[in-house]
C-alpha cells in the first residue's frame, strides 16, 4: 500500500470537517469501571460467517487481543441487510461488553432507503472506530464487446433500459455505485437484484446480465483466471491489488467515489472512556503490518480517526448517500 495506512481519505476528511453537527456523545454518562473488561466482549457481525465483514472482524479482534489480552467472542447475526445484528447491538446493555461491525449499507444507506428501520442509527448507536474501506469493481465477462468504461456507457446510452446490471443485493454500495454512474453518464439501466454476490456473479458469467459492480474479494479470483474483465474501480485512487484498472474518475467522471467502509459501533450510552479505549486499540491494531497486508490482499485500506471524527465521518456519509438515494428515487420495503 502506498498511502498512509490509517488516515481518513481527503474527500471524507474535508466533508467531515465541513459538518458541525456530530452524533450526540452526551448520552455516555456512565463511568467506565476500572476493571473493564473483566470478561469477553461480544463482537456482533451482522452477516454470515466467512464473508468479508466476518473475516475482517475476526482479524481485527485477534490483533486487539494480541495487544491488550482482551477476549472477544464473534457473534454472527445475519439478516435484514445487516439490520438484525445491529439492532441487537443497539438494544444491548451499554456496558462495553457488546459492540458490532457496521458498514456503509446498514449505517448510511438503509436509513435513507428503507421505509422503516428497527433502530435509529443516530440515537441508538455510538460510532467507535473506523476500520477499513474497499471500493467496488465494475466487471464484465471476458467475451463482452466492452473493453472500457466508455464502451459500456456508449452501449447503455444507445439502448436505454436494455443493458442489465447484476446486484449483490438492493441497497448495496455496488447498487448505488451503478445508480451514480447511470445518472452521471446519462443512461438508464435495468437492475437485476440477487441474494448475494455469488449468484449475481454466476448469472453474469452465464450471460443473463451484462455487468456488475462487485467487491474485489468477490471477483479477484475470476479476474486472475480470465473469466471476468475489470473496467473501473470506484475509489478516488487506484487500488494496489488492481493497479492496472483505472478509476471511474480517471475516465471522465471527476469526483466519482463509492466505497464500502466498516465501522465499529456500540450501544448509545456506552461510557466514553470505553469508547476511547476501543478506538485506540483498533487504531493500534490497524498499524500492524500483518493486518495491513491482509487488507491489501482484498483491495481494502485501513482507516482511523478519533471517536468524534468517526461520528462526523458517519454523518457526512449519511448525507452523501441520502442525496444519491433521493435523486435516484430509491426506496425499499
Amino acid at each position: 500500500m502506498t498511502e498512509e495506512p490509517c488516515l481518513i481519505s481527503r474527500r471524507h476528511a474535508l466533508a467531515a470537517a465541513a459538518l458541525l453537527a456530530v452524533f450526540p456523545m452526551t448520552t455516555q454518562a456512565q463511568t467506565a469501571p476500572s476493571s473493564w473488561p473483566d470478561r469477553p466482549i461480544r463482537f456482533v457481525v451482522p452477516y454470515t460467517p466467512g464473508g468479508g465483514t466476518d473475516t475482517v472482524t475476526r482479524h481485527i479482534a485477534d490483533k486487539i487481543t494480541q495487544d491488550t489480552q482482551w477476549a472477544f467472542v464473534v457473534d454472527n447475526r445475519a439478516g435484514g441487510g445487516g439490520n438484525i445484528g445491529l439492532d441487537f447491538v443497539a438494544k444491548s446493555k451499554p456496558d462495553g461488553y457488546t459492540i458490532g461491525m457496521g458498514q456503509t449499507a446498514n449505517l448510511a444507506i438503509n436509513p435513507a432507503a428503507l421505509a422503516k428501520m428497527p433502530f435509529d442509527v443516530v440515537k441508538d448507536l455510538v460510532p467507535v472506530a473506523l476500520v477499513a474501506e474497499v471500493p467496488t469493481v465494475l466487471v464484465v465477462r471476458t467475451d463482452s464487446p466492452w473493453k472500457s468504461l466508455a464502451d459500456l456507457i456508449a452501449a447503455a446510452q444507445a439502448r436505454p433500459g436494455q443493458i442489465t446490471q447484476a446486484l449483490a443485493g438492493n441497497g448495496t454500495v455496488g447498487h448505488l455505485a451503478g445508480e451514480m454512474l447511470a445518472r452521471k453518464a446519462g443512461f438508464k439501466v435495468l437492475n437485476v437484484p440477487y441474494k448475494g454476490a455469488a449468484p449475481a456473479i454466476t448469472d453474469l458469467l452465464g450471460g443473463q446480465t451484462d455487468y456488475m459492480f462487485a467487491t474485489p474479494q468477490a471477483v479477484l479470483g475470476m479476474l486472475a483466471g480470465g473469466k471476468l474483465r475489470a473496467l473501473a474501480v470506484t475509489s478516488a485512487k487506484r487500488v494496489a491489488v488492481l493497479a492496472n484498472v483505472p478509476t471511474v474518475a480517471e475516465q471522465g467522471y471527476k469526483g466519482f467515489e463509492a466505497v464500502d467502509w466498516k465501522m465499529i459501533v456500540a450501544p448509545a450510552g456506552t461510557p466514553t472512556e470505553i469508547v476511547k479505549r476501543l478506538n485506540a486499540a483498533t487504531a493500534k491494531a490497524l498499524t500492524q503490518p500483518s493486518m495491513l497486508a491482509k487488507l491489501a490482499e482484498e483491495g481494502s485500506s485501513a482507516m482511523s480517526g478519533s471517536p468524534q471524527e468517526v461520528a462526523r465521518y458517519l454523518k457526512s456519509e449519511q448525507t452523501a448517500w441520502g442525496a444519491v438515494i433521493r435523486e435516484a428515487g430509491i426506496k425499499f420495503e
